[in-house]
């Protein structure tokens, strides 16, 4: 078990995930990230949420791997 953390950027913003989550494996973290995801674009706000990605690194700040929003969302129709 290691803690990931979930920072969430976009080309002006940052937020940086300081506490982390206890995570067995890569699996869980996906779907942690997804549910993170979720729970911006599902907040009334109005924030564009395609330009933002989340980014899920290590106790040691290595990138572990990215999820864009737009992923999420799907394309505007």
């Amino acid at each position: 078990m290691t803690n990931i953390y979930f920072h969430c950027a976009n080309e002006e913003y940052e937020f940086d995930d300081k506490r982390g989550v206890a995570i067995d494996n890569l699996v869980e973290a996906c779907e942690q990230a997804r549910r993170i995801v979720h729970s911006y674009v599902m907040t009334a706000s109005a924030e564009d949420w395609r330009s933002w990605v989340l980014y899920a690194t290590d106790e040691l700040g290595e990138e572990i791997f990215t999820l864009p929003f737009a992923s999420v969302l799907g394309r505007l129709h």
